[in-house]
């Protein structure tokens, strides 16, 4: 069902050069339907293939920690591109200028790139197909079931995508062709990519401690892959949602940056030995849930602030907006973590520690954003300002769309009033204390 990935953002004229391939989202070599077309597109005429990357100076509050792990990514992958004869190419600036000059300037042949649903991303390539004359084709790399096909509007919530995506996933669970070693050569001179260089011209935070509980690249998201299905798959029912256990997939960061498929990850997953249970509930997480966080960003262009909430959610937020907060924190205390509330200082030292927050301790957390801040605009501003800053997967569909969930009701629904919250689903330090032994989870980030 390849075909069925493929959208075609711009019908163009063909050049007589390579296809091209301008990887983003999905960083890597194997599994990769974005690269599986650029191929079969370059085969078809007797063209050479080439990728390009281009690197953005500072994105979205990213900082050296989330950089160094991307570009050690793609360090290994232009090797082993070199092995399959498809030269790698590091852009530098903005893509709108930097990718069309590429495309201009090697006169080629047809464009291809990976989905997006972010903002930012989209706006980038409407200006390069405003820029180039070629063919350019957009593929849903990323999803299972391609983001437009699964649905063709907002969803109001898990409940109502996940039959559509169940009613297609079996015609896109076909398991991938081997990267063929490209036989049309790329004739030009091929430079070396200064890396040292690009680092240096990054213009981000770098004093961020890099994460070293992860190790990047293709060939290791592989391994913790086998890994987690060896080891962890088994309990995750019982263990995804216990901060002091050690039960989730720590898969996120080679899923956000593409140096895992999550149709790979699937299918590994449903051919393993694992009992049902604890397979749905992780197939539910990795498909339901995640392809509902891109359409959310795809459709909805308010992912990211107040104006995206449902109506409801709205309403009941300015209803409250003069309710007085139990403690108001500025962005430097929370950022600190100079709150009163132990648990929550415990939570956002984890992530700046090590660029991951347990995915029941982000609800959490999140929601005393909101709780201690004077506005929900603050509220949110503050909570992605921050997760983006220090998450290896930050600046992701998921997050926007959890931290929409928590602080403005997006996919949930209504429950009893309360004060600053309204309606919105609301967390205490004593629920977490039935769940979890609060103390341990404390003692845990702080050894860290």
């Amino acid at each position: 069902m390849l075909s069925e990935r493929v959208v075609t953002l711009k019908e163009g004229v063909a050049g007589g050069g390579p296809v091209v391939y301008w990887m983003s989202r999905d960083q890597r070599v194997n599994d990769n339907w974005a690269l599986v077309y650029a191929q079969e597109l370059a085969l078809r005429k007797n063209l050479p293939l080439a990728v390009v990357f281009c690197v953005i100076p500072a994105f979205l509050n990213a900082a050296i920690r989330q950089y160094a792990f991307m570009l050690a990514g793609l360090k290994e992958l232009s090797r082993k591109l070199e092995g399959l004869s498809v030269p790698f190419f590091l852009l530098t600036g903005d893509p709108g200028g930097a990718v069309s000059k590429f495309v201009n300037n090697h006169k080629v042949s047809a464009l291809v790139t990976d989905f997006d649903p972010l903002r930012i991303k989209r706006q980038w390539k409407n200006e390069v197909a405003n820029i180039i004359n070629v063919p350019f084709f957009e593929v849903d790399t990323h999803n299972i079931v391609p983001c437009t096909i699964a649905s063709q509007k907002a969803e109001y919530g898990a409940y109502t995508i996940r039959k559509k995506i169940r009613r297609a996933l079996p015609f896109f669970m076909d398991s991938f062709p081997a990267p063929q070693k490209h036989p049309f050569l790329w004739e030009k001179e091929v430079q070396e990519i200064q890396w040292n260089k690009t680092v240096d011209s990054l213009r981000i935070d770098k004093s961020i401690k890099e994460a070293d509980w992860i190790t990047p690249g293709e060939e290791h998201a592989l391994e913790a892959l086998k890994e987690f299905i060896d080891g962890k798959l088994y309990e995750y029912e019982t263990g995804r949602n216990n901060p002091v256990q050690n039960g989730q997939s720590a898969l996120s960061p080679y899923l956000h940056f593409g140096q895992l498929s999550a149709q790979k990850l699937a299918l590994e997953v449903e051919k393993s030995s694992v009992p049902n249970l604890a397979k749905n509930s992780f197939l539910e997480e990795l498909i339901v849930r995640r392809e509902l966080s891109d359409n959310y960003c795809f459709y909805n262009p308010d992912y990211d602030s107040f104006h995206g909430f449902p109506k409801w959610a709205q309403q009941t937020l300015n209803k409250h907006r003069q309710d007085r907060r139990p403690y108001i924190y500025s962005l430097e205390e929370f950022e600190k973590a100079e709150t009163h509330d132990q648990l929550w200082n415990a939570a956002q030292m984890e992530m700046v520690k090590l660029g991951k927050m347990h995915g029941y301790m982000r609800m959490y957390w999140a929601k005393k954003i909101l709780e201690w801040t004077n506005s929900p605009e603050e509220a949110i501003d503050i909570a992605i300002y921050l997760n983006d800053k220090y998450e290896l997967d930050g600046r992701d569909p998921n997050g926007y769309a959890g931290i929409a969930w928590s602080i403005g009701g997006v996919h949930d629904r209504a429950w009893n009033e309360r004060i600053v919250f309204g309606k919105i689903r609301y967390m205490s330090y004593n629920g977490c204390k039935s769940k979890f032994s609060i103390k341990e989870y404390i003692k845990r980030v702080e050894k860290s």
